[in-house]
């Protein structure tokens, strides 16, 4: 088995037995690791100057992909050992996100774009086609991204646990898209009223990062976004936000994974202020990196340590975990070009290299880059 570590792609996995590969997706390409007598080693490097955003495994198949940023999409019918362009009917090739489901015995993948857009194909990236619907919904035109050319993405894509034909869509900056017919038309979560507590409403979000459904009840979505955490029990009726206790007003949660036989534990990886401070300090940005876990479903949040840098310049733009027979390992990746392990639920964690490419939305490794 493996497992991908990127910005874009699948960030939760589950298998009967631990993975001894994992897939890196980084400025320079994918990097693989493979794990020998505990130690995880490189041992493969493919895609070179690709800056790569996601990377998906569709099970069915094997079929490995890789969406790049400005690269379109590649994919690996044997492992990764080689590699070939798939993206005949794509009109747009900034791919952002990939993601793969089986609806009525059918493979779907989909690749989510700068400008936000949103592709399908059903014979494994051989053919593509728009889903035009996305780009109908009522606030379309307002759609922004505050970094120039100011053009909003479908950053993150992902489905309902419980019906193949339900599926979501993170658009930043924008909008927060859930479609109940495999994309035939959209209704917006986003916009409806949002609570701090039971009295207070406070403004609507429109910065959606990526988001996870409970699969006990697909009623209880969490998203991460510009400044928090946001929460729904009613399938996005009402929602509420919440932080942690050390959270700044302007602090930037991105990375987002759980444990998907416990969904009350999950992480998120958040930096102290968002890219916007960055941009500010010029050659002085720092991100403050951090990673966080919560066990009882994001009320409460705990900053990890245990082999965690106390500070760190960058910011983690991969998270993603396993589990297997019970027991979880989470991958970090950073703008630097480190990758963390934990392997015993986040209590204790271990740099697999600091020597990587950056791994990161486009952009951020610029503004964090060493001055």
């Amino acid at each position: 088995m493996a497992i991908g570590l990127s910005h874009g792609g699948t960030n939760v996995y589950s298998a009967s037995e631990r993975s001894n590969q994992l897939w890196v997706g980084t400025q320079d390409g994918v990097v693989l690791f493979e794990r020998m007598n505990g130690q995880w080693r490189e041992a493969e490097r493919a895609l070179r100057g690709q800056h790569i955003s996601s990377i998906i495994f569709e099970a069915t198949s094997g079929t490995m992909f890789a969406g790049a940023f400005f690269g379109s999409i590649h994919a690996s019918a044997d492992g990764g050992k080689t590699w070939e362009r798939r993206d005949n009917g794509m009109t747009i090739h900034d791919v952002y996100s990939l993601a793969s489901h089986v609806v009525d015995g059918k493979v779907r993948v989909y690749a989510g774009t700068q400008p936000a857009h949103l592709f399908v194909s059903e014979d494994l990236g051989m053919h593509w086609s728009e889903i035009p619907s996305l780009r109908e919904v009522p606030t379309t035109s307002q759609w922004s991204f505050p970094a120039p050319p100011h053009v909003a993405h479908t950053k993150f894509i992902t489905f309902d646990p419980c019906d193949s034909h339900t599926l979501y869509a993170c658009v930043e900056q924008g909008a927060f898209l859930k479609s109940t017919d495999l994309g035939k038309s959209w209704r917006e979560l986003n916009t409806v009223g949002l609570y701090k507590d039971k009295n207070r409403p406070v403004e609507h979000f429109y910065d959606v990062h990526r988001c996870l459904i409970d699969p006990r009840d697909p009623q209880r979505i969490y998203v991460t976004g510009g400044a928090g955490l946001y929460v729904t029990y009613n399938g996005g009726g009402s929602w509420e936000r919440w932080t942690a206790a050390d959270w700044a007003a302007d602090v930037y949660p991105d990375g987002f994974t759980w444990n998907p036989k416990n969904p009350d534990t999950m992480f998120v990886a958040a930096a102290e202020h968002n890219p916007v401070t960055w941009r500010k300090a010029g050659p002085a940005a720092r991100a403050e990196g951090k990673l966080y876990r919560s066990k009882d479903g994001g009320k409460n949040w705990q900053r990890l340590a245990g082999g965690l840098p106390a500070s760190l310049k960058h910011e983690f733009g991969a998270l993603c975990l396993e589990e297997a027979n019970g027991n979880c390992a989470i991958f970090g990746g950073t703008t630097g070009g480190e990758v963390y392990c934990s392997e015993d639920n986040g209590e204790s964690w271990t740099l697999i290299t600091n020597e990587l490419a950056p791994i990161s939305k486009k952009g951020h490794e610029r503004l964090l880059a060493a001055s």
